[in-house]
């Protein structure tokens, strides 16, 4: 599996406490440069793209018609068709709705439980850190692809395996995360003086300690998401995710292959070029917002 980045690497400076606490409201999201601002313009016509592919799709993606097999970029087909002779644009809009569902699940599972396995590692300490730590180094051992491959081979191949191994083994790059914010922040005069008040360690972290660390969570998902994606595009490409005739970009990569040979670029590079341009606008604004992050808290 792809190594995602980390955003505590452009967020290294001590958490803010209550009174400077900037919270994901406080993060805006343009104002971080030309590129930032149009990797969240890709991003959003992409999720736009993938809510109404329906609606904007030209053709039905799964509609056969092997007498227009290969056809290139004409007006009816603006990119063309593939070796079956569906229409490439169609199946590029509505391959966006499986290109993003997936990493969007793996994302929210892997955060969600990153960042309570995190906050209870920091919080207890003793053994419960020990034992919370060592099973996340563990899970850091086993590859998230061969995780998922060993899964599909149980339940089959679909979209479901691959998400669960996924989750699975992005959850311990946010557990880290969390585990090493949440120990500093834990350590600040405020935390005793909510105890000395008669606070419970579960009211402290939900009002103050996570809104303390989920700017950079979402900073770190961002970057995952990206890495997500191209993951599950890999294992589609490789027949483990999605099948056809389903519209998927790594599942048209391998089918546009043969037609590469045949002279025909646009089946697998159209869908290549989509799988590129996502993560990459994806890295961007994760690393735009991990800067954010690191600017305003030092």
């Amino acid at each position: 599996m792809t190594s995602p980045a980390t955003a505590a690497d452009a967020a290294r400076a001590k958490p803010l406490g209550p009174s400077r606490r900037p919270g994901l409201r406080g993060l805006r999201l343009l104002g971080q440069g030309p590129l930032f601002s149009i990797s969240v313009a890709v991003l959003a016509v992409l999720v736009l793209v993938a809510l109404f592919a329906p609606l904007i799709a030209p053709y039905d993606p799964e509609a056969l018609d092997l007498s227009a097999s290969l056809v290139g970029t004409t007006g009816d087909h603006l990119l063309g068709t593939d070796q079956s002779g569906r229409d490439i644009l169609s199946r590029l809009i509505h391959g966006a709705r499986t290109g993003l569902l997936g990493p969007l699940l793996i994302v929210v599972v892997s955060a969600l439980l990153g960042t309570v396995l995190g906050t209870v590692a920091a919080w207890r300490g003793g053994w419960a850190d020990t034992f919370l730590s060592r099973s996340m180094d563990l899970v850091f051992a086993i590859p998230g692809l061969l995780l998922a491959i060993l899964l599909v081979s149980v339940i089959g191949s679909g979209m479901t395996a691959p998400v669960i191994a996924m989750a699975v083994a992005y959850t311990p790059y946010v557990g880290r995360l969390v585990r090493g914010i949440a120990r500093q922040e834990k350590a600040r005069p405020y935390i005793e003086s909510y105890r000395v008040q008669g606070w419970s360690g579960w009211t402290i972290c939900l009002r103050h300690l996570l809104p303390n660390i989920a700017p950079t969570v979402f900073a770190q998902s961002a970057m995952n998401f990206g890495y997500a994606l191209m993951d599950l595009a890999a294992l589609s490409y490789l027949g483990f995710g999605v099948q056809p005739p389903t519209a998927d970009w790594g599942a048209m990569i391998n089918d546009g292959q043969a037609a590469v040979l045949q002279g025909a670029m646009l089946p697998a590079l159209a869908p290549s070029a989509c799988i590129v341009i996502a993560v990459v606008a994806f890295g961007i604004v994760g690393e735009g917002l991990a800067d954010r992050i690191a600017r305003r808290e030092r």
